[in-house]
């Protein structure tokens, strides 16, 4: 039977493709380097610690951060995107190994070095903190960093406005919420960088956070997740861009792609749709595989295509809407917050397409080699690096 021409035009791209194989090959292998370099799967990655700040019409205040124990123990903070990059990555595997009851025993030894890393402020005034818990969960996958909730309690000086919560950068990059006793939703939001300190939260009882500051933090929080810590979301983006060099082609998809991840970003927030994580995080993975994979049997938008961007938006969707439930939404700013924070994501998005644009695209998109030299070498990395991805989400090779 002889081959169509649809066919012939597959195996004659997959053959020039093929040619690119020593380039691609290098890389891939750059690729997979600052894959494992920034803790591409999230195995040992440093991840904000949330401050949870409870207060009462009398004054009492209780503070809880979940938080990586070990990994404070072990002296690792912002210096550090990877627990494995650190020189005491041996101390924090070791306690990492630990049982429970050890772990939360070390913690209440350390409680004076964990004090010390923050400060908590009311006008000014410092607020007195005392080491009251640490709950730590049991060992499950060593591989996968370990989540604990130390509890902390204080007691706000009487008619006292506002508070300011600071960190220091062995503690790392942070989320505060605050909130009144009995109220499921924080009033007040803020990401603070390791190192500096909060925005002033208001106490008054009936006072709330200004529409304008939870914007400007839920743009920063989404962008952030973007860039530069969504190393498999930019994959998938620099996929769609890497299809054609036509506007067309890369707005259509960018669009299904929007829209689909909006829709389970807000399902997901509203808890109307909840996928664990073991789930959605394998299937991100081959997303990205999908999509690399395609830009090697075609320079054209398919047909199928938009409607596939579309269904792989919605996983992504849902690992944004799992970041956006970390951060919690500030109780009466429900909708500025979701909004904001997709639109955080949005300008991360455009901010990576711009750069391939700005890097390759504009230069190198018109020359009869682009798809040779650049397309294919790129999405043949990509794909090695999500399918690496793949095999560590789903246990099959160790993290």
């Amino acid at each position: 039977m002889k081959p169509s021409p649809e066919s012939m035009t597959a195996m004659q791209s997959l053959s020039r493709s093929m040619r690119a194989v020593p380039l691609a090959l290098l890389l891939a292998a750059l690729l997979v380097w600052g894959a494992l370099a920034s803790g591409g799967a999230r195995a040992h990655e440093m991840q904000p610690v949330i401050v949870s700040i409870e207060t009462t019409r009398d004054g009492a205040l209780t503070l809880t951060a979940r938080m990586n124990i070990e990994a404070f123990l072990a002296n690792i903070g912002a210096g550090h995107e990877d627990t494995d990059d650190a020189p005491t990555a041996a101390l924090y595997n070791s306690l990492r190994g630990q049982n429970e009851a050890a772990v939360a025993a070390a913690a209440k030894a350390s409680s004076p070095g964990l004090l010390a890393a923050m400060t908590l402020s009311a006008d000014g005034a410092p607020v007195r903190l005392a080491f009251a818990a640490a709950a730590v969960p049991e060992v499950g996958d060593a591989a996968v960093a370990r989540l604990s909730v130390v509890t902390l309690q204080g007691r706000l000086p009487l008619g006292a406005q506002a508070l300011v919560w600071q960190n220091t950068k062995r503690f790392g990059d942070a989320v505060l919420r605050v909130s009144r006793l009995g109220e499921r939703e924080p009033y007040f939001t803020d990401f603070v960088a390791a190192g500096e300190p909060s925005a002033p939260a208001p106490l008054d009882i009936d006072a709330r956070q200004a529409t304008i500051d939870v914007v400007v933090n839920y743009v920063i929080a989404g962008f952030d997740h973007i860039v530069p810590k969504g190393l498999d979301h930019i994959l998938f983006v620099v996929g769609l861009f890497l299809l054609s060099t036509r506007l067309k082609p890369l707005l259509l998809q960018i669009t299904c792609f929007t829209l689909a991840h909006s829709l389970t970003l807000a399902l997901g927030a509203l808890g109307l749709v909840q996928v664990s994580a073991a789930i959605v995080e394998p299937l991100i993975a081959a997303s990205i595989v999908f999509v690399a994979v395609e830009n090697l049997f075609t320079s054209r938008l398919q047909v199928w295509r938009p409607a596939v961007v579309f269904g792989f938006g919605l996983l992504h969707g849902l690992g944004f809407a799992s970041v956006l439930a970390d951060f919690g939404l500030p109780d009466g700013q429900f909708v500025a917050a979701l909004a904001a924070f997709n639109v955080g994501v949005e300008i991360g998005q455009l901010t990576v397409i711009g750069l391939c644009f700005a890097l390759v695209g504009f230069w190198f998109g018109g020359k009869p080699w682009y798809r040779r030299y650049i397309v294919a070498p790129a999405s043949i990395g990509i794909a090695l690096v999500a399918l690496f991805w793949l095999a560590e989400r789903t246990g099959m090779i160790g993290a």
